[in-house]
């Protein structure tokens, strides 16, 4: 404990002192000098009192720093005994931990923080033998169930059981599955569980997270109306302030007395430019509205070879323009059960936008591959354009979202649309720079 060379040596100087003092008294005593070593006696006892403390207050000050860093109390202060270099390694270490404790106390304050702002409902528990604690709840946890911030796992199960036997049964092992809870005695609403279990330091952990699929759906359409009307106010004004634009020029122009050669010119390109944005604004509208109004498809057994074999004849004069190199892959008879006109359309919509993907390219290439797998079917489209950008990968298959100054920006989501109602999906990847649009139904 006693670890720097100053205290040793002071130590020592105050045994010597002692000793010194004890042998000249006993010197005076031999020789007669009696009340001298009286005082010689006194002092040596002042200077072992002096010592005493001395070591006392050493021992107190360490003691008392070591039992605040055992216990995280770093309320104490030790200011006037920084000026002792005896203590410069303790105090350090002092400092030390109490910073650290200072920045863990922070980030538990954040996280909490964050954990009690999300619209989700958290619970951690804790192992603690054989029995479950409750380590952390959230306050959405708490107020939506209406449940008190208990400490215990039986008090829990009391007040919402349905959720407690699921965990019980999967014997605190990792879940991912929904549940309905009933909530105040109304009616029940439904919940996504997800559960996982950890290790941190020797202690088990277990964590569960309840969202709520309604609120979920509607946070998905509420973003979904959003982006629909930003798209939707974008096309309008576009076209409608231009309009009103010349319509207030046209105005002033009829209200002449006479109209020369270049006003007529005038009034003539004012017309065809209306046109033109009324036109845009149809196939805008009739845009909105084949998204809508997507009847259901009509299924029957078709062969994948030859709806992509018409839908690359289809495509052909386009192919032959751009000298586009197209392979198709396809050799192996695949049926699948579709609507022919709506799957076909998806294909041609697909080809399309590779079209456009590979126009700047020297060497032009698209192919096309299918796959069966675990009663799937999966059609690739692939080409070697210049991919989709990653600012807009969660972009492309929203209504009337395009890159193009010429597209409507229906062609992906009419595509998406369609292969959904079939029971299936679309998706994309950018691999070895190209780009592949895959899409998977289920194999009849």
């Amino acid at each position: 404990m006693l670890r720097t060379l100053q205290t040793y040596k002071l130590l020592f100087l105050r045994l010597i002192f002692i000793v010194i003092g004890i042998e000249l008294s006993l010197y005076f005593f031999r020789i007669g000098l009696l009340f001298t070593g009286i005082f010689g006696l006194c002092m040596v006892f002042l200077l072992a009192r002096e010592m005493y403390f001395y070591v006392r207050n050493l021992v107190l000050v360490y003691n008392k720093t070591i039992s605040s860093i055992l216990q995280d109390d770093f309320s104490s202060d030790f200011s006037k005994h920084k000026f002792n270099s005896t203590y410069n390694d303790l105090f350090t270490l002092y400092e030390t931990m109490k910073s650290k404790q200072n920045e863990q106390v922070t980030r538990d304050i954040i996280y909490r923080s964050i954990l009690n702002n999300i619209e989700s409902g958290v619970i951690i528990l804790q192992k603690q033998e054989a029995d479950w604690s409750i380590f952390l709840m959230n306050d959405y946890f708490s107020s939506h169930f209406n449940v008190s911030k208990v400490s215990k796992w039986k008090y829990l199960k009391n007040q919402l059981p349905a959720l407690c036997e699921i965990i019980e049964e999967d014997d605190f092992h990792e879940i991912k599955t929904s549940i309905e809870i009933s909530i105040d005695e109304q009616s029940k609403q439904t919940f996504v569980l997800q559960a996982s279990r950890t290790e941190i330091f020797g202690q088990d952990y277990f964590i569960v997270l309840l969202d709520s699929i309604q609120n979920v759906v509607e946070k998905k359409e509420k973003d979904a109306w959003i982006n629909l009307m930003k798209v939707i106010s974008h096309e309008l004004l576009n076209s409608i302030t231009p309009i009103r634009s010349i319509c207030q020029n046209l105005e002033d122009l009829v209200e002449q007395d006479s109209l020369s050669t270049e006003d007529l010119e005038d009034i003539k390109h004012s017309v065809q430019t209306m046109l033109r944005r009324s036109d845009h604004l149809q196939k805008f509208v009739e845009g909105y509205r084949k998204l809508a109004m997507l009847p259901s498809p009509k299924k029957e057994k078709a062969d994948l070879q030859q709806l992509i074999e018409n839908g690359i004849q289809i495509m052909s004069p386009l192919f032959k323009k751009n000298n586009i190199e197209v392979s198709n892959t396809v050799a192996q008879n695949y049926w699948i059960n579709v609507d022919s006109q709506q799957t076909e359309q998806v294909l041609i919509n697909l080809l399309t936008n590779s079209i456009y993907a590979v126009e700047n390219n020297a060497l032009k290439q698209i192919l096309i591959s299918a796959e069966a797998k675990n009663n799937r079917i999966f059609i690739r489209i692939t080409d070697n354009g210049k991919g989709i950008e990653k600012e807009i990968e969660d972009k492309i298959f929203l209504p009337f979202f395009t890159t193009r100054t010429e597209g409507a920006g229906i062609g992906l989501t009419l595509s998406k649309n369609i292969i959904e109602a079939h029971g299936g999906y679309i998706s994309h990847k950018n691999e070895n720079g190209k780009t592949t649009f895959e899409i998977c139904l289920i194999e009849d």
